[in-house]
Formats: C-alpha cells, structure tokens, sequence
C-alpha cells in the first residue's frame, strides 16, 4: 500500500505548487499575449469575408506585406552568414579591443531604434557621408528597399551572434581535431562538422532576426523615405490607415502579417525539430 502511494506521488520540483504556477503562466500568457491577438482576428471576422479580402488584396498591401516580409527574409539570411563570422572571431581568437567589440554587438538592442534611423539617413542619403560616395557609382540606399535592409542588417545581427556564440563556445573541438586526423581538410571540418552542431542555434538566429525585421518600424521610416509601391512597409501602413480612422484596413494588415509570421516561424521550428532527430541533438 505504501509503494503504491510513493508511486502515485507526484515528482518533486524546484518550484512546487504545479497548478498554481501553471494557472499564472496561462493567465499571464493570455494577458500579454493572446487575448490581444484574438482581438485582431475577431475584429477581422466583423469585417465579413469579402469586405477583408478586398481590404487585404488591396495592391497598395500587398506591396508593404511584400516589402516588410521580403526585405526581413533577406536581412536575416544575410545576418546568419556575418553573425555566424563574428561569432565565430569572438570564440576562437584573441585580440586587442576584443571586449569592446563584443560588447557593440549589443548595441542594437540598447540603441533607440530612432536614433539608429536618423544615423544610417544622415549616413546613405545622397549628401551624407557615404551616400555621397555610392550614388555617383549608381548605388541608393536611402529611400530605397535597400536602405530598408541595412537597417534590419544593424538591428538583427544581435540576435544571430547571441544564439550561435554560446553553442560554439561549448564547441568539442576535438571532433576538428579527429576530422583533420582522418584528412578532412579545413572547409570539409565545417561543413560536415562545425555548421551541423550550429545548424539549430543558427534556425533560431535567423527566426529571431526574421521576427524583429518584420515589426520594425522605427529605424526605417526615416531611411526608407516611405514611398507607396517603393519604399513603404506594412507597420507603417498601418499606421497611415489608423490616422485615417479606417480601422478595417489597419485590421486587415495585421491579421495578415500574424499569419504569415507564425506560418513562417512555425516552419522554421518545424526545420529545427527535423534536424535535431535526423543528428541526434538533443533540445
């Protein structure tokens, strides 16, 4: 009777009482979170099938959600290769002002995001330091697409490095050393060995940089110029449509933008379990 009690006893945990923390994590989590989000899609479901559809196809939408989504894909691929980079000369080397430079790589994260855009305009605009340089080799990058990705570039970078470099610090670098004794050459070493340890730090990199770039808003109004059809992106066009009292329209946008980024995030996470089964990481 006794061992049949032990064994009905629940396992003991740092944080006792599971119902009661459970209850506030769920309740706290629907607070912060999904409440606010259902609110959208229920406003959205008001609007009736048609009146969304016309609201969401709208061409000057579909132009923001193109440029918001795609701009944020490329930056965040572009990051997982420089991130990657500098994640890997903060681990492995040592050098003067290596401090320092680590910790600019934060800086992102404490800048405010204004500040950041009123920096790379007076930067690439056409009079500015280095615009002044590139537009007579033809390059524009304020007020531009281009511009637009810089800045997601500056603002995702933290989040790459932050996730790659304490995996690669915690690195065996005895797998480099037998994978050279078996006469593996150096890009064979990282390609078959180093770049499969970090595949999921680096999934999570790319879909924490993706996620920021996709509701950025303040260090790219001012670079992007805010051109319709051009340089416009799609938090921003909610805005323009708040300030317009349509309130369906803004709805719209951001119903939209929830799906595709949790359709989007979903995936990777997806990626991220199927890589840990096929080479036996554990999460």
């Amino acid at each position: 009777m006794n061992s049949l009690a032990t064994s009905l006893r629940p396992a003991p945990s740092v944080l006792p009482g599971w119902g009661i923390t459970m209850g506030l994590t769920l309740t706290w989590l629907s607070l912060i979170i999904l409440i606010p989000l259902a609110g959208v899609f229920i406003k959205s479901a008001g609007l009736g099938w048609d009146e969304f559809w016309r609201l969401a196809l709208d061409p000057r939408t579909v132009a923001a959600l193109k440029l918001s989504f795609g701009a944020a894909l490329i930056a965040a691929g572009v990051n997982v290769v420089f991130g990657f980079l500098a994640a890997w000369v903060l681990v492995r080397y040592e050098f003067p002002g290596k401090r320092l430079f680590d910790a600019a790589i934060d800086l992102p994260f404490a800048l405010p995001t204004a500040v950041a855009g009123l920096a790379f305009t007076a930067l690439y605009a056409p009079n500015g330091w280095l615009g002044s340089w590139l537009v007579p080799l033809g390059i524009k990058v304020a007020y531009t697409p281009l511009g637009i990705v810089v800045a997601l570039i500056f603002i995702g970078l933290p989040f790459v490095v932050r996730s790659v470099q304490p995996v690669l610090a915690d690195f065996d670098r005895e797998l480099e050393e037998a994978s050279a004794t078996l006469g593996a050459t150096r890009l064979q070493t990282v390609v078959k060995v180093i770049l499969p340890a970090l595949l999921p730090s680096l999934l999570t990199g790319f879909a924490l940089a993706f996620a920021r770039g996709v509701g950025e808003y303040g260090s790219i109004i001012f670079i992007a110029g805010n051109i319709p059809y051009v340089s416009e992106i799609a938090p921003l066009l909610i805005v323009i449509r708040l300030e317009e009292f349509n309130y369906a329209g803004a709805t719209s946008i951001a119903a939209i933008m929830l799906v595709i980024s949790f359709a989007l995030l979903l995936l990777i996470n997806l990626l991220q379990a199927w890589n840990r089964r096929r080479t036996g990481i554990q999460a």
